[in-house]
């Protein structure tokens, strides 16, 4: 297998190794090729320092990963808060074997949460003995560089002071605020020079080889039907499932999800927040469920997520007191003034078409609708 190697930050190299060859083995391919003692190199991939005993497959290095291979500077007395947990037998949980659904499926739910804490009890009777993870993608995100659709994806972490991989984690997340806000979980950076203390989480589709800059969005809500929960529209068991955050869990299939936005869309029926956006509730109408991270509607697909684009940016637009200009084809946005009953629709860039129009107040409002175009 292919693993690419990134010493002290430098650009990546390749280096071929067996399936089940062990991190000393890829420790002495690097220092031959750097000219350094193997036993002073570091191996640091998604937040863990790699021990020298374990092996590829152990570590869950896909083929093509990216590792970072440091060397402390001489008289470093530096060591990650990883490798210290190791020795004391309290080793980080890969982040390819996380699963962080609990915290969307909090035990306090009178829904789907109870399913879950039903089937787990369940299944740890019928398997006691059963104590290794189940490695799973229990992570998607949409994909903006390549498929262009959601996908599973991988969560990496970095040293948010100088973006690289070397921060070894103080403690994995255990659930989705610790990946997706700033500043709840620490480290040591490995890179030399580098005083980072803070862990920075993201994402990468897992289709694909990707690159540093290639990142993804994460979808939180979008999750693995482990338990086998019928969707809520059309009642079959398919997997992934986005779950509202409703208090009753509610699930519903990327399929059903995709028609019922498309419908809403059609009617116009998309709320506007003014702190969330152009977003939907739970499709059981669940009141306080709106969607918070917008990329979800990506399930619209290209052509039906312009069209959401379009009607969001219309919707603030009418919420700000603006109007759309009438002349066919145009439909620009204005912004009339309180005390003038004409504008130009100004044409600028590509944009507009410069006619003239007239707007008129209407019962209730400050402004109408504009009612006609009046010169060209």
């Amino acid at each position: 297998m292919i693993v690419y190697v990134r010493f002290n930050s430098s650009h990546g190299f390749p280096v071929e190794l067996e399936e089940g060859a062990s991190i000393a083995v890829l420790k002495e391919k690097v220092g031959r090729l750097q000219g350094v003692q193997p036993e002073q190199l570091r191996v640091i991939f998604a937040g863990r320092e790699l021990l020298s005993d374990c092996t590829l497959q152990g570590c869950d290095l896909p083929e093509q990963s990216t590792v970072h291979v440091v060397l402390p500077p001489p008289g470093s007395g530096r060591c990650s808060d990883l490798a210290l947990q190791h020795r004391l037998g309290r080793g980080v949980d890969s982040l390819t074997r996380l699963d962080l659904t609990a915290s969307r499926l909090p035990t306090t739910s009178t829904g789907l949460a109870v399913i879950l804490e039903t089937d787990d009890e369940q299944r740890a009777r019928e398997e006691p003995e059963h104590t290794e993870p189940r490695p799973h993608s229990s992570f998607y995100v949409y994909c903006k560089s390549v498929c262009r659709a959601i996908q599973p994806g991988k969560l990496r972490v970095r040293c948010r002071a100088c973006k690289q991989g070397t921060l070894t984690l103080s403690r994995g997340p255990s659930c989705w605020d610790d990946v997706l806000l700033p500043e709840r979980i620490h480290g040591v950076c490995q890179s030399e020079g580098c005083l980072g203390r803070v862990a920075e989480f993201y994402l990468k589709c897992a289709a694909h080889p990707t690159s540093d800059d290639d990142t993804s969005v994460a979808l939180d809500l979008v999750m693995p039907n482990v338990r086998d929960v019928p969707c809520i529209a059309c009642t079959d068991i398919m997997s992934p499932v986005l779950v509202s955050q409703c208090p009753d869990r509610h699930v519903i299939c990327l399929d059903c999800f995709h028609m019922y936005c498309v419908t809403r869309l059609n009617e116009r029926q998309f709320i506007h927040h003014p702190d969330v956006g152009y977003s939907l509730p739970c499709a059981a109408g669940c009141p306080d469920s709106l969607i918070t991270e917008l990329h979800h509607f990506r399930a619209l697909g290209d052509e039906q997520y312009e069209r959401y684009q379009q009607y969001a940016a219309e919707e603030c637009l009418l919420q700000m007191g603006g109007v759309l200009c009438p002349a066919p084809g145009c439909g620009a946005g204005l912004l009339p003034e309180e005390d003038k009953r004409m504008i130009q629709c100004l044409l600028s860039n590509g944009l507009g078409c410069g006619c003239m129009c007239v707007c008129l107040p209407s019962e209730g409002a400050v402004w109408g609708a504009v009612i006609r175009c009046v010169a060209q």
